[in-house]
């Protein structure tokens, strides 16, 4: 059976254009695939908090040396990760606000990406530790800005997914 783990970064809600299409992404696949299962997390409604100095810190620190804040944030962490971990597929809505990706996902991807959990460090630079999965990017522009410098999100997306 397939997992699939659909992000919603988009400030609009089921209004938003990535997260429609996101939406018309998961009813075909679901259409060809009725066996698979779906989570939705949607970061606008369930925000992520910006990553500082001690949840960064909590991530690489025992647990009996962690504050209360660096236990949440650090078991915030390992759920998002088991997510990801757990699913086969990853469909995320990409919406573009001010010429970059939302700080919402960017939140995300900060609290996905733990070093030694999904990903190690090489003599030839970081390695991710999590493979065969599929992403699919539903990017969505209010421009022309795909192959031009402007394309700021995808890029980043692609080096962060390692695609």
């Amino acid at each position: 059976m397939t997992k699939l783990l659909q992000i919603n970064s988009s400030l609009f809600g089921e209004h938003g254009q990535s997260t429609q299409l996101s939406q018309k992404f998961i009813k075909r696949f679901l259409a060809v695939n009725p066996d698979a299962q779906l989570n939705v997390r949607d970061l606008a409604n369930e925000q992520i908090p910006h990553l500082d100095a001690e949840i960064v810190m909590g991530f690489g620190i025992p647990e009996d040396q962690k504050n209360n804040r660096q236990t949440e944030m650090t078991a915030l962490s390992d759920q998002l990760i088991e997510e990801v971990k757990s699913a086969d597929v990853l469909v995320i809505g990409l919406p573009m606000y001010n010429f970059s990706l939302p700080s919402t996902l960017k939140s995300w991807f900060d609290f996905i990406a733990r070093a030694g959990v999904t990903f190690k460090y090489t003599e030839q630079g970081p390695v991710g530790l999590l493979e065969g999965k599929k992403a699919y990017i539903m990017a969505a522009r209010g421009g022309q800005y795909s192959g031009t410098e402007y394309d700021t999100q995808t890029a980043l997306v692609r080096h962060f997914l390692s695609l």
